[in-house]
């Protein structure tokens, strides 16, 4: 430890330059390092959503939720428990891990079940979507989409077709599907008496849609030296040809769709609504990925919104109707004040005490080398700008300037005793060495009980043990590098000065 004190008075450039480089590098990781609230809290939880339109909460319980359960907890290890929703026409299956499962192998074994139950579930059901949840990913801004002219309807497919896939490239971005409006399709509304007349029934007329509203590939066909390609289309191309399909055949008669149905293009049922001012719009949510920066999303989403009313018809309006990095903002610059005014207060208490404008200098640039490293080794420890992290920085801002600030004060009183300023400075790192490492040990090691937390308490103090952790054995070392430096240069004047 005497060492480096002794190499820091021979060699001063070498600890101006890192110095110097702690900034740049704790510049840069401040520029790029995600900035959000709270720390990424990655708790293992996987979702499986099935959907079966039609189907009462009460059959989905049985029919597909329980079955499902059932096959899950005989093959899936590692299972913490299940939480399930039955609800009209679909089932959310959310499956929590215990900590210490490898989440990859745990969901590769959860679709392959799902998978396999398609068999014992009701006929048609699609596979299920599995994905992986996680506290961080929350909406972090809603876009608005508005028009005096267009439906609703027209206003979803709008938001659906050609905003949603432009709001897709914006990194860190997570869009579920667009509420409000109504999905635009062929509706074909069967008449049961006209059905009973003629002897069809709804099932009927499903299976012939299905046979005839087809596209299947035909390969090719050679003609002299031309490679013709077969298309074999035989799904309408206007709404109008939909009521002239065959659906029977009475004698030489045909019977078509429009004698037993009317076909339009219209909205399906409407499931939910979304009023601004009275009026009905369509909103999309958006939502950040556990590791994006909300920041990042949200700037990448104004800078979409000109684009999105470029590629949108005319008189449409399309405006951020909520954004959550305001308040990360504010939360980030209420820590920052907060720390900048502890800084200005143990400056001044310094100054005071050593009665020394150079010696304060001196102590105060510990303060910010200190927390850049403390942001640098955060960074590389994959950890996040958050509430909790400067939080912990802004704790350990009066304890960043004990090693400094003891070691000033021994160096300027082996000076009165008349040392020359470089035995000085060397005597008095000898002497505080082991009370000073023992302080910041003892300081740091308090902060060791925090790493034992699990669940979301683990995932939120722990940054700001690590931060704090950093920041001291950086400050220790700065009081043994730079601050001797320092010193040779700046106090020497001081006590030529005294004398």
């Amino acid at each position: 430890m005497n060492q480096i004190v002794l190499i820091a008075l021979r060699r001063p450039y070498t600890f101006v330059v890192m110095s110097i480089l702690i900034v740049l590098f704790g510049g840069l990781t401040v520029l790029h390092m995600p900035t959000d609230v709270f720390p990424n809290i990655t708790i293992p939880v996987t979702s499986v959503v099935w959907i079966y339109s039609g189907m009462l909460p009460q059959q989905v319980e049985g029919r597909i939720t329980y079955l499902f359960e059932r096959f899950l907890t005989s093959t899936v290890e590692g299972i913490k428990y299940i939480h399930s929703h039955s609800y009209f026409g679909s089932s959310i299956t959310n499956i929590f891990l215990q900590d210490n499962v490898e989440v990859g192998r745990a969901e590769a074994d959860i679709v392959g079940i799902a998978q396999n139950v398609v068999k014992a579930l009701p006929p048609d059901i699609s596979p299920p979507m599995v994905m992986r949840l996680a506290p961080s990913s929350i909406p972090v801004a809603m876009l608005e989409i508005s028009s005096d002219d267009m439906t609703p309807a027209e206003l979803y497919n709008l938001a659906y077709m050609r905003i949603r896939p432009l709001l897709v490239t914006v990194p860190g971005i997570v869009l579920p599907h667009p509420y409000g409006g109504q999905d635009m399709q062929v509706m074909v509304n069967l008449d049961q008496q006209k059905l009973l007349a003629r002897h069809l029934s709804p099932r009927n007329i499903h299976d012939i849609l299905m046979q005839q509203y087809r596209v299947l590939p035909s390969g090719d066909i050679k003609i002299m030296p031309t490679d013709w390609i077969v298309l074999t289309n035989a799904s309408p191309l206007k709404i109008e040809d939909f009521a002239n399909i065959p659906v029977k055949r009475e004698g030489n008669a045909f019977v078509y769709l429009r004698d037993v149905a009317t076909v339009r293009l219209m909205g399906r049922v409407q499931q939910n609504a979304v009023l601004v001012n009275g009026k009905q719009r369509v909103i999309i949510v958006a939502m950040k990925s556990t590791e994006a920066s909300t920041l990042d999303v949200v700037d990448g989403i104004k800078k979409m919104i000109p684009r999105a009313e470029q590629i949108s018809p005319e008189g449409v309006r399309i405006r951020l109707l909520d954004d959550a990095s305001t308040f990360v903002k504010d939360s980030i610059r209420d820590v920052l004040h907060e720390m900048l005014t502890a800084g200005a207060l143990v400056g001044l208490i310094v100054l005071l005490l050593l009665g020394s404008w150079r010696a304060t200098v001196i102590v105060w640039t510990s303060i910010p080398l200190s927390i850049l490293t403390a942001l640098i080794g955060l960074h590389w420890l994959n950890e996040t700008i958050n509430v909790m992290t400067l939080g912990g920085l802004a704790l350990a801002v009066g304890i960043l300037v004990d090693d400094a600030t003891v070691m000033i004060e021994n160096i300027d009183r082996h000076i009165e005793m008349g040392k020359p300023l470089e035995q000085a400075i060397i005597d008095a790192a000898n002497q505080i060495v082991v009370p000073t490492l023992v302080a910041t040990l003892c300081i740091a090691i308090a902060w060791f009980p925090l790493f034992g937390l699990t669940g979301t308490a683990g995932y939120l103090f722990k940054p700001m043990a690590e931060a704090v952790m950093i920041a001291m054995i950086a400050s220790f070392i700065l009081s043994r590098t730079l601050v001797p430096t320092m010193a040779k240069y700046m106090m020497k004047s001081h006590h030529v000065a005294g004398e």
